[in-house]
């Protein structure tokens, strides 16, 4: 492990090297950045404070690994909402003995005597992309999806425009994170209150390996910045058994996928410098008119099936002279998906509606439709929903509010049919026979996957916080009250939380179901005529006040339990240890019925993601002033429907017992 840490995380580009200065000489990925004054259009922004300022004095000590005792009393009490006495007693002395006779113990000591030895990082990066790695799934289970806000000016949301826009504002993004002039994400715990201006100016002078302490003595805290730079000239290339992350150096080019072909261009030059917005649109343009006929096998579908499937074609790709062209996928900055459809329904958002025009490996993707709908699509291993958002919405906002083309621009006289490839690949017949197989494969998933939309309009966060509640603790009650409401029945439940302040810190997966949510649901769903306002009230302030501990020690304090047992998970299984029963009997990698999230971005009309079990639901969920919008997934698609208006019923009776006023 130590081997593999080292090579992913001695420093975010994987490898030695120091952020210089403003106009200093920056050579990232053999790309010589601010080597001659750029221009005003270079950069999105010249942040005071240097992107990696606070990296090198993140709390990783923060993030120790918990008492293995600390951690096994907080599993077993999130097992027990989920299991009758008998079942629950029995499980109790199944993990009690288990540490107390040895395995546990002794992986918990060997994971301490590894974490001490990789102190450039934390104890959780290595197993976290492990996790990633080692599944088999097909990234259409593992992505996220994010339907983008059109551009308010209407006329701006034309194919080539808006995708011009927005691949220039993606480029212009990433020469200013690697330049050093991207503002760091600092979260300010008191927003209304903090001079920004002057905290910058005073904090660009403190000493990088004493910047966090000074921004957390005024309540400001740096988040990792580390995972941005996976995002550009990023793919996960399927390999048998865990695939592999890889970042290529050299890409100067994007890959654009039209009708299923793929071409790719240049958008930086030797020197750094960015290609002319003008000529980016002639080269799209160039594609966009392009006569070529779609592929009657077109590679890209197969990024989309299991991944041990997909590493033996590729292997066999590569076999039939396809190397170079791979390389070359897999190199490229970022992908840009051009569409002919429109999706006729929401439920075919997830995909866009043409999976055939699609290379789902690379970390980032966008999809832009002929209507101007544009989504991102994020390969999910190298990176998490602090700096994945934060990027989207800072790209939306730079290419609506400065626009680098306009409706009526013309495209540079330039010769696209030079500096575009349309690329060509060697098919032999068990490569034919793949792609027909993953087609067949992706079309029984786009019929068997539902996705409802739901928008409650009746309160949200100002009134729940004028209540002294966790607007967060409602919509997860509000989820269990549902699925009691349906199946009668309390359900294994994560919530994603994320360690950002943390060095190399991804997130825990937080059980937000209790012994207090499990009873107030009940009160609720089924007991309802048996309780006043006043005990219902309360009990809604028990889960709350429950829900924000668990967080505090999930996020906050880098105590949660789930990360601790995965870690204790992945170096069983790296050393070829027998797993004992609390991996294979108490269900905690099975997968949970109710995998949720929260994920504020004000870029995102839309984000979801696919079940993490066949049987279960994907949710994801933002929290406004007065509107709570749930986005649900499901495979079950007849339900995925009847979950979404039973969660609707339980916000409304939430709200209910919330503003009814007490008598007298």
């Amino acid at each position: 492990m130590a081997k593999l840490l080292s090579v992913c995380y001695t420093s975010p580009l994987g490898k030695p090297g120091k952020i210089l200065l403003r106009n200093a000489a920056l050579n990232v990925y053999g790309l010589n950045y601010g080597s001659k004054k750029p221009s005003s259009s270079d950069y999105l922004q010249r942040s005071l404070v240097p992107t990696m300022h606070y990296q090198k004095s993140l709390p990783r000590t923060r993030l120790p690994i918990p008492e293995l005792e600390d951690t096994m009393r907080r599993f077993v009490a999130a097992q027990r909402p989920l299991l009758s006495d008998h079942e629950f007693r029995s499980n109790k002395r199944k993990i009690t003995s288990k540490l107390q006779i040895g395995v546990g113990r002794e992986l918990h000591k060997e994971l301490v005597t590894q974490d001490k030895l990789n102190n450039h990082t934390s104890y959780m990066s290595g197993p976290w992309l492990d996790m990633y790695l080692k599944n088999r799934k097909s990234l259409l289970d593992v992505n996220v999806f994010m339907l983008l806000h059109q551009d308010p000016k209407t006329e701006y949301n034309q194919q080539l425009v808006r995708a011009t826009n927005l691949t220039c504002s993606a480029l212009r993004f990433m020469k200013t994170l690697r330049a050093g002039l991207l503002e760091p994400t600092v979260f300010y715990s008191e927003p209304s209150k903090s001079n920004r201006h002057l905290f910058e100016r005073v904090i660009r002078w403190v000493p990088p390996s004493l910047s966090w302490y000074g921004a957390h003595m005024v309540n400001a805290y740096p988040l990792d910045m580390s995972q941005y730079y996976r995002i550009f000239n990023s793919t996960r290339i399927p390999r048998r058994g865990r695939d592999e992350l890889v970042t290529h150096e050299e890409g100067r080019h994007i890959v654009v996928m039209r009708k299923g072909n793929m071409y790719v261009f240049d958008v930086v030059d030797r020197d750094g410098n960015l290609l002319k917005p003008a000529e980016i649109q002639a080269h799209l343009k160039y594609i966009l008119d392009d006569l070529t006929p779609a592929p009657a096998f077109p590679i890209g579908v197969l990024s989309t099936e299991n991944r041990d499937v997909w590493a033996h074609l590729r292997d066999k790709l590569v076999h039939c002279g396809n190397a170079d062209n791979l390389r070359t996928m897999e190199s490229a900055i970022f992908c840009l998906c051009l569409d002919d459809a429109v999706p006729e329904n929401q439920e075919n958002l997830w995909l866009m509606s043409d999976s055939c025009n699609r290379w789902l490996d690379k970390t980032l993707s966008f999809r832009i439709s002929t209507s101007g709908e544009a989504c991102s699509i994020f390969e999910h291993s190298g990176g998490d929903g602090v700096s994945v958002s934060h990027f989207v919405d800072v790209i939306l906002k730079d290419s609506t509010e400065r626009p680098q083309v306009h409706p009526a621009s013309a495209p540079a006289a330039v010769d696209s049919a030079a500096a575009v490839r349309l690329l060509k690949f060697n098919l032999d017949s068990e490569l034919k026979e793949g792609i027909k197989k993953a087609k067949d494969n992706i079309s029984l998933a786009e019929s068997q996957l539902g996705v409802e939309f739901m928008e409650f309009r009746k309160g949200g966060k100002e009134t729940l916080k004028k209540c002294k509640i966790s607007p967060d603790s409602m919509v997860q009650l509000a989820i269990q009250m549902g699925f009691l409401r349906l199946y009668g029945q309390t359900v294994p439940t994560s919530e994603s939380c994320s360690m950002a302040g943390f060095k190399h810190g991804r997130y825990e997966v937080m059980m937000p179901v209790s012994m207090y949510t499990k009873e107030c649901a009940h009160a609720f769903v089924c007991q309802r005529d048996q309780h006043t306002t006043q005990q219902l009230k309360a009990m809604l302030h028990q889960c709350s006040d429950h829900h924000r501990q668990l967080i505090r020690e999930a996020s906050s304090a880098g105590q949660g339990f789930f990360c601790h047992l995965y870690g204790l998970y992945d170096l069983a299984t790296s050393k070829d240890k027998e797993l004992h029963s609390l991996f294979t009997d108490c269900g905690v990698l099975d997968g949970f019925t109710l995998s949720t999230t929260i994920l504020s971005m004000p870029s995102s009309k839309i984000t979801f993601f696919a079940p993490d079990v066949p049987e279960g639901f994907g949710i994801h969920y933002i929290f406004q002033d007065n509107v709570i919008t749930c986005n649900t997934s499901s495979y079950l698609s007849h339900s995925c429907q009847e979950l979404s208006e039973s969660i609707y019923t339980s916000l409304e009776d939430i709200f209910t017992v919330l503003e009814e006023k007490p008598l007298g």
